[in-house]
């Protein structure tokens, strides 16, 4: 009986564990709250201007390609939100280093496309949450502004 309620036991907790590991969360938040944490304002070009989804920008003089992002960070020991801030900023500045690389000065219509699904917005960006792991995939343009 005792091994039986050992055995019942162990399995529980396997059952448990794997559920919490396969955790794939896919939280919105705030563009403008991560681009303000102390790591962006020092890590950030800010001679690569950033347009999200539909926000104006100067006239475009020339497209010079769309590109793709997909970061992922180290969930552990932080937060969702601090994790997901982490990987937006190494999202954006990937972003930038390819404008930079094109020639571009700036990146427009930047959207999520979190396991390419898109969401657009110019005030919230998709992350995908999980026990170990977070996520956050950009697509945009790199231009060359008038």
């Amino acid at each position: 009986m005792k091994k039986i309620i050992l055995t019942s036991t162990a399995l529980l907790f396997t059952v448990l564990s794997h559920q919490a590991i396969a955790r794939d969360d896919h939280n919105l938040y705030s563009i403008e709250e991560a681009l303000n944490t102390p790591a962006a304002k020092e890590k950030i070009n800010p001679n690569i201007k950033l347009y999200f989804a539909t926000q104006s920008s100067p006239k475009v003089a020339k497209e010079l390609g769309e590109w793709k992002t997909n970061k992922k960070t180290n969930a552990f020991n932080k937060s969702d939100k601090e994790a997901c801030q982490w990987t937006f900023l190494s999202a954006i500045l990937e972003l930038q280093e390819r404008a930079t690389k094109e020639g571009g000065d700036a990146v427009v219509g930047i959207v999520s496309n979190y396991k390419d699904v898109e969401h657009s917005s110019t005030t919230e960006y998709m992350c995908g949450n999980g026990a170990l792991m977070s996520g956050v995939a950009f697509k945009a343009k790199v231009v060359k502004l008038k």
